[in-house]
C-alpha cells in the first residue's frame, strides 16, 4: 500500500530508531529537484546542539500519527552544509512573464519511493496560519533553478486552490457573485430587447391591418359620383312630370329649363 502525505504532515511526527531513541522532529526534506522527488529527511535531536541528523527515505518503515519508525543509523551534519543541499522548498514562483505570484510552501509526495505529485504555492509567508494555497503540477513547470521555479501560467487563479483562507474565500465568493449578477443583467437586457422588438412588430403589423380598411380616394369619390347622378336623374324626371301636367312643356320646348 503507498502512502501519499504533505510534507507538513510529516513534520508534525518525531525519529524514533530501532532502538527506541527519540532522535527529536523532522524539520527539513532532503530533496533532489531535478527529478522532483525526496531522498529522505533532516531531523533536531536537540535545541542546544548545532547538529543534524540526516535519514535516506528507505530506512522509513512505519508512520504513525506523531512518530516516523526508523531503522539504522543516520548521518551526522549541520546546518551550514545542510544549507547547501539543493531544494525548492521557500523557492519563488514566477509566472511565463517573470512576475513573481508566491512561494513554495509545501508539497505532495509518494513516502515509499519520494516522487512529489505536485507542489503548493502560497501567495505570502507561508509560516503565517491560515494562508492560501494553491496545487502547482509538474507539467506546468517550464524551468527550475537554485531558490526560483518558472511556470506556464499568468496568475494564481490559474491553479486549482488546495486551501482557501477566509480572505480568499470572500474574494472568489464575491467574484462568483459578481459574475452571476453580470448574467442576470445580460440575461434581463436581452428580454428587456426581445419584448421591445415584439411590440414593435405588432404594432406595424396592427397599422398595416387598419390601412386596409381606409377606402381608396378614387373609389370613394366614384361612389359619390355614381350616387349623385342617380338622384339628380331620378329629380329631372320627377320634376319633368310635373311641369307636363300643367302644360308648361311642348314638343318645341321639351326642356324648359334652357
Amino acid at each position: 500500500m503507498q502512502i501519499k502525505l504533505l510534507l507538513s504532515d510529516l513534520l508534525k511526527h518525531n525519529i524514533r530508531c530501532d532502538d527506541g531513541i527519540d532522535h527529536g522532529p523532522v524539520v527539513n526534506p532532503w530533496m533532489h529537484p531535478p527529478l522532483h522527488r525526496i531522498l529522505g529527511f533532516i531531523s533536531r535531536p536537540s535545541n542546544l546542539r548545532l547538529e543534524r541528523e540526516v535519514w535516506r527515505l528507505d530506512q522509513v518503515k512505519r508512520l504513525s500519527e506523531q512518530e516516523v519508525y526508523v531503522k539504522g543509523p543516520c548521518s551526522i551534519s549541520d546546518d551550514q552544509t545542510l544549507e547547501r543541499f539543493p531544494t525548492l522548498m521557500n523557492a519563488n514562483v514566477f509566472n511565463r512573464n517573470g512576475q513573481k505570484l508566491g512561494l513554495i510552501a509545501d508539497f505532495f509526495f509518494e513516502l515509499k519511493n519520494g516522487n512529489i505529485e505536485y507542489y503548493l504555492v502560497c501567495r505570502t509567508n507561508p509560516l503565517i496560519p491560515g494562508t492560501s494555497r494553491w496545487r502547482l503540477s509538474i507539467p506546468q513547470i517550464c524551468d527550475k533553478q537554485p531558490g526560483s521555479i518558472s511556470c506556464d501560467i499568468d496568475t494564481l487563479e490559474d491553479l486549482p486552490i488546495h486551501k482557501a483562507s477566509l480572505k480568499e474565500e470572500i474574494l472568489s465568493k464575491s467574484r462568483k457573485w459578481k459574475m452571476q449578477f453580470q448574467d442576470l443583467t445580460y440575461n434581463a437586457s436581452d428580454r428587456l430587447e426581445g419584448w421591445i422588438d415584439d411590440q414593435i412588430s405588432e404594432n406595424i403589423n396592427e397599422s398595416f391591418d387598419d390601412s386596409s380598411e381606409i377606402p381608396n380616394d378614387q373609389d370613394f369619390y366614384d361612389d359619390w359620383i355614381d350616387k349623385l347622378d342617380i338622384d339628380s336623374s331620378e329629380e329631372f324626371n320627377r320634376m319633368d312630370k310635373q311641369q307636363r301636367k300643367k302644360g308648361l312643356t311642348s314638343e318645341k320646348d321639351p326642356d324648359p329649363w334652357i
